[in-house]
């Protein structure tokens, strides 16, 4: 399957990314099949370096049933190339990392403490069966 997706350049702590139409399996910055354009997330969003396209090129790789990725997509919605994408729902991410294992463990422990009682629900069941 083909993709629009970023391939990251740049040097250290400099990122900054092609555009590029690439096979699904191919490495992130590995083989690619045209470049794009580019995005360089350094810059503040108002500047028009920040995002370089060539419009007629994306759309023919859109026409052929390239699949954009997600940020991709977004970078074409911003520049109305296509539909924004819908924002996603990760409640968890606003939550330290630290405090999400807390919680997992604590419902992991509230389940385990469920879980003997809905067992012997379960044996006494059969039981009320088998003597009719």
């Amino acid at each position: 399957m083909l993709k629009l997706r970023l391939s990251m350049g740049g040097t250290k702590k400099r990122p900054v990314y092609k555009i590029v139409v690439a096979d699904s399996r191919f490495a992130r910055d590995g083989r690619f099949i045209e470049k794009l354009g580019f995005f360089n997330p350094l810059l503040p969003k108002e500047k028009k370096e920040r995002v370089g396209l060539e419009e007629e090129r994306i759309k023919y790789w859109l026409s052929q049933g390239a699949q954009p990725t997600t940020r991709v997509a977004r970078i074409l919605g911003e520049n109305k190339m296509m539909e924004m994408p819908a924002k996603g729902n990760n409640p968890q991410k606003a939550i330290p990392k630290k405090d999400r294992k807390k919680e997992a463990q604590e419902e992991k422990s509230e389940a385990s403490t469920d879980a003997p009682k809905a067992e012997e629900k379960k044996v006494d069941a059969p039981k009320a069966e088998e003597k009719k």
